[in-house]
């Protein structure tokens, strides 16, 4: 997979969670860290995702959002 991306994590799924049309995957990337992507239910069944698989997650520096009270 070549991606122009650099902001590429490599973890493991823990949890699939599916609502009507999206689901949650969470993502352990280590030390503790998760990670969770909101996708649609149809992309969950095109990458065959589940819990155990190998991912990446690739994350967009344009597309976090961060919020502190």
């Amino acid at each position: 997979m070549k991606l122009s991306a650099r902001n590429v994590i490599a973890g493991r799924v823990v949890a699939v969670t599916k609502g009507m049309t999206m689901a949650n995957v969470k993502i352990e990337i280590g030390n503790g860290g998760l990670i969770t992507s909101s996708i649609t239910n149809e992309a969950v069944a095109e990458l065959d995702i589940k819990v155990g698989d190998d991912v990446s997650a690739i994350v967009k520096s344009s597309d976090v959002i961060i919020g502190k009270d």
